[in-house]
């Protein structure tokens, strides 16, 4: 397969994903059917402020989480902290480490969290508070591999454990991401990027919420009324996520450049849309973006963002700080801020 046909496949794939939106919006959106939906949460303020669109850029520790084919091209060891604060008063955190390993390739760890504090159990008898507390939270846990199979093209693959939890009960699953980057000529250099994530075992919470009493046979004199059994959960699929996506330097000059990406978004829960977004650079010292999530997805809250970035070298060029700011309008809902910290040393 040449790396023309290679390129003419994808960007008809985009076309389809993009223009077909009618067919689409004709199917049930199946909104509300998936497990563990903080996965689908994005992370770091770079990707933030550029709307979402940053599985073909995916050039730094984020990666880890957007395309794990782009932490084949880190050049240094890179760390990432990221701290969202999401809606309904929830934190959303992610941390990530990768390391390259010369011709062996590349590895990572990340770990992502959506957490909330504590609340007040109440019944009906007791509205303002049992005086017992519950929490929730979720977490995952990831392993990833990439490298380099060319110059231009790199693939890698995540592993991950992820947890649901709420008061007594909980459920767990196992998943996999996959992606690619592949550098072409085109454009100034377009790269093209491609990931699946989330694709595992269904959860099914279980714990001591869901046991409760019976007598197996009411018409029987002196059956024990104390046997203990369990309501039985239904199960429930990961968010299934695929990206497409396409970035390149439209503008390029020795002080400045200008970026731009759009991704096609396809889930299992959802109809499926396009992030857009854009990135003004200033001798690569700091960086102002905007963008718009979800267009074309109907009933979609919010959608536009905002963010910046600055970067600055400390201890006499072997290390790189980068600080990044991520706004995004979520509609009736508050309004999203995240940040995050890079390190690449």
């Amino acid at each position: 397969m040449s790396k023309n046909y290679l390129i003419r496949l994808l960007l008809f794939t985009i076309s389809i994903l993009i223009l077909n939106n009618d067919y689409y919006s004709q199917n049930v959106s199946k909104t509300g059917t998936t497990s563990a939906n903080f996965l689908e949460i994005g992370v770091g303020g770079y990707s933030f402020g550029m709307g979402g669109a940053f599985v073909s850029i995916s050039d730094d520790a984020s990666a880890l989480y957007w395309n794990a084919g782009g932490i084949a091209n880190l050049n240094k060891n890179e760390a990432i902290i990221v701290h969202t604060d999401w809606i309904a008063e929830t934190s959303y955190d992610f941390a990530g480490l990768v390391i390259p390993l010369n011709d062996f390739g590349t590895i990572g760890i990340s770990f992502q969290s959506l957490s909330m504090d504590d609340m007040k159990v109440r019944t009906i008898e007791l509205p303002e508070g049992t005086g017992e507390f519950f929490s929730s939270s979720d977490i995952s846990i990831g392993l990833s591999y990439a490298r380099k199979l060319t110059e231009r093209f790199s693939i890698g693959f995540s592993a991950k454990y992820i947890e649901q939890k709420i008061w007594h009960m909980k459920a767990n699953a196992f998943a996999i991401d996959a992606g690619t980057l592949f550098k072409t000529d085109l454009f100034g250099g377009m790269i093209i990027g491609a990931s699946i994530s989330n694709f595992g075992t269904a959860m099914q919470l279980s714990g001591s919420d869901a046991r409760y009493y019976i007598r197996v046979d009411e018409t029987k004199l002196g059956s024990n009324a104390n046997i203990p059994t369990s309501i039985e959960m239904d199960s429930w699929d990961l968010p299934l996520l695929m990206r497409i996506g396409v970035s390149t330097n439209v503008i390029e000059k020795e002080n400045y450049k200008f970026k731009v990406a759009a991704d096609a978004v396809v889930p299992n829960n959802n109809y499926q849309s396009l992030n857009v977004g854009g990135e003004f650079s200033f001798i690569d010292l700091i960086k102002f973006r905007a963008g718009y999530n979800s267009l074309f997805l109907e009933d979609a809250e919010g959608g536009f963002s905002l963010g910046v970035g600055v970067d600055s070298n400390m201890l006499l060029s072997v290390a790189t700080v980068s600080f990044d700011y991520g706004y995004r309008d979520f509609g009736r809902l508050n309004n999203i801020h995240t940040f995050s910290l890079n390190l690449k040393f």
